[in-house]
């Protein structure tokens, strides 16, 4: 059994190994731009939207089907942050395969 100078090293190794510092950077940095863009959409877009859409709320827009409701408005919001947290992906990630010398583009 290892002793706890031998745990520490082995754990450093790990962290190193695996870039687990890095991915935690990034996971941060992921989730605080995703509310920067659910921000941007709730606070800039949707309210262009809303004056569109009839009575303004476009969150609580619904679609009854029978006894059913479905959420459109919701459902649009989440569909316009996942596509522009998917463009900010794309554009960052070719952004940094074209800086990239090894990878052809």
């Amino acid at each position: 059994m290892a002793g706890p100078q031998g745990f520490i090293q082995e754990f450093s190794e790990f962290l190193k190994k695996y870039q687990v510092i890095g991915l935690a950077v990034a996971f941060i940095i992921g989730a605080a731009a995703t509310k920067l863009v659910t921000a941007t959409v709730n606070d800039i877009i949707m309210p262009i939207i809303a004056v569109l859409v009839p009575g303004g709320d476009w969150r609580a827009s619904v679609l009854d089907v029978g006894p059913i409701q479905f959420m459109v408005g919701d459902f649009v919001g989440n569909v316009i942050d996942f596509v522009i947290i998917a463009l900010v992906i794309f554009l960052i990630v070719k952004l940094i395969i074209k800086g990239d010398t090894s990878q052809k583009v």
